[in-house]
């Protein structure tokens, strides 16, 4: 069939929304009409080339829609289902998901080439040339060919719009809070950035029983947003909030200090420790240039204060538990979905989106598709 999809043919030039042609699912694979897609950061890294994936690429890891066509083989997904797509597919079989940690699964290995996961090859195609996907999703499409391995079945009275967030940004940020940061009630909790994974990370913060969230942004408008979503203080930078982050803890600091920042930088991360309690720890979510080696540490603070630099993907969660918990949270009142999105564009708003968001207007822009 043909579709329409926003396209990235070499790195630093803006998005081409055009025309493609999309094969069948083939086994393990279904076909989907989106509803939606987040216009998450890391997509950004594609253009900069600090995500060095395999180009041209159909962007976009954050959607949700209804599955209209399934392949051979696939026998609990159907016709009419609603789903959310996981950013990273989990198979159920590899060691890291058999152990709890989906956000882990081998098949996370092939997101570089953008290829299908049974053969390599490609469903999506356009002036001649086959086209890889964003996280093996390419969710800035109208229709979309995956792996089953990629799907979250939801229920269907579930706003896909909102839904869609779930696939990235809500997870990762929220799982940073209360998995890689293991928040306990009573902790003091710095929140770096707060864009899409960041305001998720408050909220985690919020549900883990924090007692004090420090929101720490240049931007004044997502210092007042982050207020809506639990932080408690705020900052334009970690040197602002060195010492009134002091003075409110009473010298202790910060138990945890969550890295969100729309782009990572090593030499930042020497401000992060000097933020963090002895024994608190530093969970480093935000994606760091491909080509940057180096970080600016005290490695004698880290020993002598034992504090922890950890890494998390995902929000070290398993989106096939966690994406249903945070709709039920969701359901109840207790995370804040719909406050996430700033602004909605169409698919050919693409790059308008990412105008915006690089200006600091966005927690998160998203498209809707008629």
């Amino acid at each position: 069939m043909q579709t329409k999809a926003a396209i990235l043919w070499e790195t630093d030039t803006p998005w081409s929304v055009e025309d493609i042609e999309l094969d069948d699912p083939g086994p393990g694979e279904v076909r989907v009409k989106l509803a939606a897609s987040g216009m998450c950061h890391s997509d950004e890294h594609l253009v900069t080339g600090d995500l060095p994936f395999e180009l041209p690429i159909i962007g976009g890891h954050e959607g949700a829609g209804v599955i209209e066509a399934v392949g051979e083989g696939v026998s609990w997904l159907a016709v009419g289902d609603h789903v959310v797509f996981g950013f990273i597919p989990s198979c159920g079989r590899c060691h890291s998901c058999s152990t709890g940690h989906q956000s882990l699964c081998d098949l996370g290995a092939v997101l570089g080439l953008g290829k299908q996961i049974t053969d390599g090859t490609s469903r999506h195609h356009a002036q001649g040339k086959d086209l890889g996907l964003m996280c093996l999703l390419g969710t800035f499409a109208h229709h979309t060919v995956v792996n089953e391995a990629s799907c979250i079945k939801i229920d269907d009275d579930v706003p896909l719009d909102k839904a869609c967030l779930l696939g990235c940004g809500v997870v990762t940020g929220w799982g940073s809070a209360v998995y890689a940061a293991e928040t306990k009630p009573g902790d003091i909790v710095a929140v770096v950035g707060v864009g899409g994974i960041g305001a998720n990370a408050i909220q985690g913060a919020k549900l883990a029983g924090a007692k004090q969230i420090w929101a720490i942004d240049p931007v004044e408008s997502k210092r007042e947003k982050a207020m809506e979503f639990g932080a408690t203080h705020t900052a334009a930078s970690m040197a602002e909030a060195m010492e009134p982050l002091g003075q409110a803890s009473w010298g202790t600091m910060a138990n945890k200090v969550i890295m969100t920042m729309g782009v990572g930088q090593g030499d930042v991360l020497i401000e992060a420790l000097a933020l963090t309690a002895k024994r608190g720890r530093v969970v480093v979510t935000n994606i760091h240039p491909a080509a940057e080696m180096s970080a600016n540490v005290s490695l004698l603070d880290l020993t002598l204060m034992e504090k922890q630099v950890v890494g998390s993907l995902f929000g070290s969660g398993n989106a096939r538990s966690d994406i249903p918990k945070l709709i039920g949270l969701y359901r109840d009142g207790q995370l804040d979905l719909d406050g996430l999105v700033t602004q909605e564009y169409t698919l050919d708003g693409v790059n308008d989106g990412y105008d915006d968001m690089r200006a600091g207007k966005n927690i998160r822009g998203v498209m809707k598709y008629a």
